[in-house]
């Protein structure tokens, strides 16, 4: 009786334009000992963002709000999925106060998915930017949003509140969002999108990966989709699979077609693109404010 062996799937080396450099410097030291000290979360550090040394030393970091369990299950993101815990009201205090520690100059929050809620967490996100603002009132501010189901109401209490920039991602193509982004739709992005900037937001911004099957055509029409709701800023990135349970990596874009992405958006009129592999979505984001 012979057994064989099922070989363990080949999986491909990242290129070498994917390599990280250690964060180092300062700054960022001393930003390190201060998160540590006061056990601030920050989507950098949690994240283990590979921009992280090059943000802080900038004076930008990106916090999370409403917990750290999303209601929905997108293929590409690392958070937990599942049914989260009540609402710490107290958060936007915490994060307020975090940036003060931190002497943040810009600062960028996001948030997971809140469906089990009935305003889907915009409340605590409009007291979030006011309690940074009474506590940090030199401080400019992006909101990285969900869609809240495309709900105006929802969407309004973002607007009234008024932050610097509001960030919402596209993340994919039109043609895999479905897969990518399992609750999510993609004209109703666009169409949040196109709210905000109708209703007196200055600085709409959006962020799509590239690697999970897209073709280049594909992108080129994400670009004008977006210039069609006259989106500013768009930042293209390279995706990177977080676990064995979440989408492989289909192919790794290369620095020459991440140049020429850039290229065509800034021909779109985009007024920032940023466009390389290690890009993600608060990438320069102080930059985004010109």
């Amino acid at each position: 009786m012979t057994t064989d062996t099922i070989p363990a799937p080949i999986r491909t080396p990242k290129p070498k334009w994917l390599r990280v450099k250690l964060p180092t410097g300062k700054k960022y030291t001393e930003l390190r000992g201060l998160v540590d000290k006061y056990d601030l979360h920050t989507i950098c550090t949690s994240g283990s963002c590979p921009n992280m040394g090059e943000c802080w030393s900038e004076g930008t970091a990106t916090f999370m709000i409403l917990g750290n369990v999303c209601t929905r299950s997108c293929g590409f993101c690392g958070v937990k999925t599942g049914r989260p815990d009540t609402l710490d009201w107290d958060e936007p205090e915490k994060v307020a106060r975090s940036i003060k520690l931190m002497k943040i100059k810009h600062a960028v929050v996001t948030s997971v998915d809140r469906d089990d809620l009935k305003d889907m967490g915009s409340i605590l996100w409009a007291e979030t930017v006011k309690a940074i603002r009474r506590m940090n009132p030199e401080t400019t501010l992006e909101t990285l949003i969900p869609d809240f189901q495309g709900n105006e109401r929802n969407i309004d209490r973002i607007i009234a509140v008024n932050p610097e920039v509001v960030s919402h991602n596209m993340e994919t193509v039109k043609r895999l969002t479905r897969e990518v982004r399992i609750q999510a739709k993609y004209e109703r992005s666009l169409e949040v999108l196109n709210y905000l900037k109708k209703n007196g937001i200055k600085r709409t911004k959006s962020g799509i990966m590239l690697g999970l099957g897209e073709e280049e055509d594909e992108v080129i029409q994400s670009l004008k989709d977006l210039r069609s709701v006259n989106v500013d800023i768009v930042t293209i990135g390279q995706y990177l699979q977080p676990s064995k349970k979440h989408l492989p990596v289909k192919d790794f874009i290369t620095p020459e077609q991440f140049e020429k992405y850039e290229t065509i958006g800034l021909e779109l009129g985009f007024r920032h693109v940023e466009s390389s592999a290690l890009v993600r979505s608060s990438y320069k984001a102080q930059k985004h404010l010109t």
